[in-house]
């Protein structure tokens, strides 16, 4: 009986030093879990990170950080060279074209891109008992109470940010050229749009101004404008943006900041104004680098991204805490007036830029800093990586499998960031162009890029070899026709099954449209059917 006691006792101390074992194993897995910022820049090209452009007019030390500190991407892709394709694709880790979204960008308030129940960033990451928030743009469509003419501000916004995964919002709707522009908190604007303003004439950049005074109808903004007033609200003004965005984050990441030292992390998607216009730098930074208005602009969207990491260093939470730095698109039209007159190219030395197929529409600054996970920083990856691919990245870091709707185009390259042999190949990535509403293709693999034909005749079969030739310059589709029939075949069946990454056949939103001019309704129709 004794020995029977003797061997249960040391089986309990066992069974019990097991279970500790696991339990601290798990904690350890727990607590290693990353927290996640997402700082998304808008219409930032190539070009305007100091980092990368030895040439650059301005410098940009914070963002500079992140590279020295990080992994440099340098071929790093936006899914389109337009605002709200990129930021759907961004998040939900699904080319926006697979939508109903087909050519250009939402409105201020629309139905929101994001279907109920799509899986987002945010979405998963919940899901794991992180924190989640959105502070800045948003620009994928809200529902906001009653009409222009008719409005209930006292009601709730919906089908925005707190109904795709975020715990907490702040921002504006969109662009702020598309109205609707408010300091929203949550699902309120404390300071409701209740006056009406057009664009005004910026006196320091080509583009325009979004500040006082303000009307109160429409009808008097056309009267003195030129053009029908949208909604403002009237505390705001353009150049508070990033002060607001800025502060706003850290305020919130400091109600946290506990939890993310005790095994919650927080996730925080951070999605600036600025370098879209319109050019409107606070007057401290007026007078800093050599590239006018537009290289003030980016110094003081650095600077406060050095507000963002000099919290998490002060925090304690440098360490553990991975930054994720990139830019919706390639840099506005006013890039050709910046080379003509201050010697800056925002492009980075690529073909064109925002709107554009080429390199310069989609290729852009993508960096990735994380001290604890990261092997080896201050490196660089050459290969194809997307802003797709962050869903699938996240949650292959997590060690969480994705459904089989979600996150069709996403494909991770954690092994890029933990290791330093990664032998990650990107399957086909395809990039999109947006002129004048009308969407042009283009499909990378590896050094290869293949442009699709358009609806515009000019535009025909081009094929670049992007390792000896990455400003696309020698058009090389009638040397190597094999290649042209090989990319051609992959894009088909890319677009027309529904997925790039996953098995089985899904269905995009919608049939066969117009843009796709190579390839017919049958053909489409097929290869969506499985056949």
């Amino acid at each position: 009986m004794v020995r029977f006691k003797n061997k249960f006792i040391k089986h309990l101390i066992f069974v019990s030093y097991l279970g500790l074992i696991c339990l601290s194993t798990a904690c350890s897995q727990q607590s290693n879990r990353p927290n996640i910022i997402v700082i998304y820049t808008d219409d930032q090209g190539y070009g305007d990170v100091s980092a990368l452009n030895e040439n650059a007019k301005f410098k940009t030390p914070n963002i500079d950080r992140l590279a020295k500190e990080g992994i440099v991407f340098t071929n790093g892709h936006s899914a389109s060279s337009v605002c709200t394709p990129s930021r759907y694709s961004l998040l939900t880790g699904r080319y926006s074209w697979r939508t109903t979204l087909k050519n250009g960008v939402m409105q201020s308030e629309a139905t929101c891109l994001i279907e109920d129940g799509r899986e987002t960033l945010a979405s998963l990451l919940k899901k794991q008992e992180y924190h989640t928030a959105m502070v800045g743009k948003w620009h994928l469509g809200m529902d906001f109470p009653g009409t222009p003419q008719n409005r209930d501000w006292s009601q709730p916004v919906k089908d925005m940010p707190l109904d795709k995964g975020f715990d907490y919002f702040y921002g504006v709707p969109a662009s702020l050229n598309f109205g609707i522009l408010a300091w929203f908190e949550g699902r309120f604007a404390k300071v409701p749009p209740t006056l009406f303003t057009n664009k005004k004439k910026n006196d320091r950049h080509v583009d325009y101004r979004i500040l006082p005074p303000y009307e109160t109808t429409s009808q008097e903004t056309k009267e003195k404008l030129g053009k029908p007033g949208f909604e403002v609200a009237p505390d705001f003004v353009d150049n508070q943006c990033l002060t607001r965005f800025t502060e706003k984050a850290i305020d919130w990441m400091k109600t946290v900041e506990s939890d993310a030292k005790n095994d919650k992390p927080f996730f925080l998607y951070l999605p600036y104004t600025s370098p879209h216009y319109p050019v409107a730098p606070l007057p401290e930074f007026h007078g800093k680098g050599n590239a006018g208005a537009y290289g003030e602009f980016m110094i003081e969207t650095d600077y406060h991204i050095g507000q963002i990491l000099n919290y998490l260093k002060e925090s304690g939470l440098k360490d553990n805490t991975m930054v994720v730095f990139t830019s919706d698109n390639g840099p506005e039209k006013s890039w050709d007036k910046r080379i003509e007159e201050f010697n800056h190219d925002s492009r980075g030395g690529f073909k064109e830029g925002k709107r554009s197929v080429y390199e310069g529409g989609h290729r852009v600054p993508f960096l990735v800093r994380w001290p604890k996970g990261i092997k080896e920083s201050g490196r660089t990856w050459n290969k194809p990586v997307g802003q797709v691919d962050l869903l699938a990245t996240f949650a292959d870091l997590l060690g969480v499998n994705l459904s089989e709707n979600a996150g069709e185009d996403s494909q991770s390259f954690a092994s890029v960031l933990t290791t330093t042999n990664s032998t990650y190949n990107r399957l086909p990535l395809i990039n999109r162009g947006d002129k004048g509403r009308i969407g042009r293709y283009a499909i990378t693999e590896g050094n290869w890029k293949l442009l699709l034909p358009s609806k515009i005749k000019s535009e025909g079969i081009e094929l670049y070899d992007l390792d000896t030739d990455p400003s696309e310059a020698k058009n090389v589709a009638t040397l190597f026709p094999e290649k042209v029939k090989d990319l051609k075949t992959k894009i088909n069946t890319i677009i027309a099954s529904g997925s790039t990454t996953k098995g089985a056949n899904l269905n995009n939103d919608t049939g066969y449209w117009e843009d796709l001019t190579w390839m017919t309704v049958e053909e489409y129709n097929t290869i969506a059917a499985g056949n």
